[in-house]
């Protein structure tokens, strides 16, 4: 569920239910207690307590004790001089909330009302005699300081005397059922209110509060440096969404620290290993150069043979920083390639001639094997073309282990495709190694690797390039006989090409 609906459905549910609630509860209570009333007082019709209609619910409650005063006043007039009755009348009537006052003549023989004030004031207003018959049927209604509703009854005494009796009802408050009900009312609407407000507010924390809380648990997380976690996301909503992009970002911010760290442990990797390789040539040459200003090399041939040393190991030193500044500019991406069209045949043949010399001196055997025609042409980069057969070779000549050592570069015609194939007779390559061979740094045994020297990134330098040339490279290898590292490369279809311009 959005945000924006759960909002709307948070203000309906905290207004709208609360009240329809309020209302039935309302409604169900003044029902109860309106029946309740009327067959606790014995009232043969139903009154609306919650109208605020005071006159009329005293006036209904007085009504049947009216009936029974009125027969006694005809059958015992004379018992309405007693004081004693007149007090057991008037505690009765205090049941109904009304209070007794007797009249005689012009004298008042008692009266229930222990306010005096009160009770001198209403005296003041009583009707006469006779004032009955021009009653309306619910009472005469007194309006003052206090409002009180008098139903009188006329009666003669024993002696002739005439005799008021008057039943008066203190209308100016709320009866006392009344009263409960609005106090239920109350303490219904509040509990209606609270239980309300504690689900929505349950139902906020679980949707809004708790999935903020837990993004700002993994914000600290993130500020604390632990990228070891995991946002779970729980609804689909807006914060549901910010949690997802907050989880994608911390997988990349620790994919991203992961490569970090990977790359400085290269890189440390890469200056250790080029410290090693740089040290070996310059502490040869120092050495044979000290022999010639020390005069060891006191003939021509042993001079030209220590400047020759010293010539192949400035080389070394000159290739090994060549690769060096080949590696920077593939970690940035720009490597420089200038793509030509170049004659498969005549360039590996070529390769294998300047090639041949070094490793002829180095009493290696090359053989070149080409099956591919004289017209077959590739888009390429001649020089890093040449970089890739160098960085093979020279990998293929670091691990030969035979008394004689065998190079073998095969030139085949695969469809539209040209197959290189460098093999050599070296100690091979286990097979659990042989698919990280072409990864930056990778050795695949660290200690001997060390004694052979390079930087151990000349595989993934060839990887990289025939990839940027559209090609594919594996290899393949067999422990104790020798490996042997394929990549082909796109033919140049000119004819197809030709045929097509013919046909547009």
């Amino acid at each position: 569920m959005k945000l924006k609906t759960r909002l709307v459905v948070a203000f309906m549910t905290i207004t709208l239910v609360p009240i329809l609630l309020i209302y039935m509860v309302v409604t169900g209570l003044s029902n109860y207690q309106a029946k309740a009333f009327s067959k606790a007082y014995g009232l043969t019709e139903t009154i609306d307590l919650f109208s605020g209609n005071s006159v009329q619910a005293f006036s209904r409650l007085t009504l049947r004790y009216q009936e029974k005063l009125t027969e006694e006043l005809t059958a015992h007039p004379e018992e309405f001089e007693d004081p004693v009755y007149l007090e057991e009348l008037n505690k009765e009537l205090e049941k109904y909330y009304a209070y007794l006052i007797v009249r005689k003549s012009n004298d008042i023989l008692y009266s229930g009302d222990e306010a005096d004030g009160e009770d001198a004031e209403v005296i003041q207003q009583l009707p006469q005699y006779g004032s009955a018959e021009e009653m309306e049927e619910g009472g005469l209604y007194l309006d003052g300081d206090s409002q009180h509703l008098i139903k009188q009854m006329d009666f003669l005494y024993p002696d002739g005397t005439e005799g008021s009796l008057f039943l008066v009802s203190k209308v100016d408050d709320l009866l006392p059922e009344v009263k409960a009900m609005f106090q239920e009312m109350l303490i219904s609407g509040i509990m209606i209110l609270v239980i309300a407000g504690l689900v929505m507010a349950m139902w906020i924390y679980r949707s809004i509060i708790h999935p903020i809380g837990k993004l700002e648990e993994a914000t600290k997380k993130i500020r604390d440096g632990n990228l070891d976690f995991s946002l779970e996301v729980e609804d689909e909503d807006e914060i549901g969404q910010l949690c997802q992009d907050f989880e994608e970002m911390r997988i990349r911010l620790k994919e991203s620290t992961e490569e970090k760290v990977q790359y400085d442990k290269e890189s440390k990797e890469l200056i250790s290993n080029i410290s090693h390789d740089l040290k070996t040539p310059i502490t040869a040459i120092k050495g044979y150069v000290e022999g010639i200003m020390d005069g060891v090399a006191s003939s021509p041939e042993k001079l030209d043979k220590y400047i020759r040393t010293i010539y192949n190991k400035a080389n070394d030193m000159d290739k090994l920083i060549d690769e060096l500044t080949f590696y920077s500019k593939i970690d940035t991406n720009k490597i420089p390639y200038t793509f030509s069209k170049i004659n498969v045949s005549q360039y590996f043949k070529d390769c294998v001639e300047e090639v041949g010399l070094d490793l002829e001196a180095q009493n290696i055997e090359l053989g070149y094997f080409n099956y591919v025609d004289d017209d077959v042409y590739i888009i390429a980069d001649a020089e890093q073309l040449k970089r890739v057969i160098n960085n093979i070779i020279s990998n293929s000549v670091k691990y030969l282990d035979k008394k004689k050592g065998i190079i073998n570069i095969r030139i085949k015609d695969v469809g539209d495709f040209i197959e290189v194939g460098i093999e050599d007779n070296g100690r091979g390559i286990a097979t659990r190694d042989l698919p990280n061979i072409f990864d930056r740094f990778y050795r695949t045994d660290a200690s001997r690797n060390s004694q052979k020297g390079g930087s151990g990134i000349g595989l993934s330098i060839v990887k990289k390039i025939i990839e940027d040339h559209n090609g594919r490279i594996w290899a393949t290898s067999k422990e104790g006989i020798g490996t042997e590292i394929h990549f082909v490369l796109r033919k140049y279809q000119e004819v197809i090409q030709d045929e097509q311009n013919t046909d547009n």
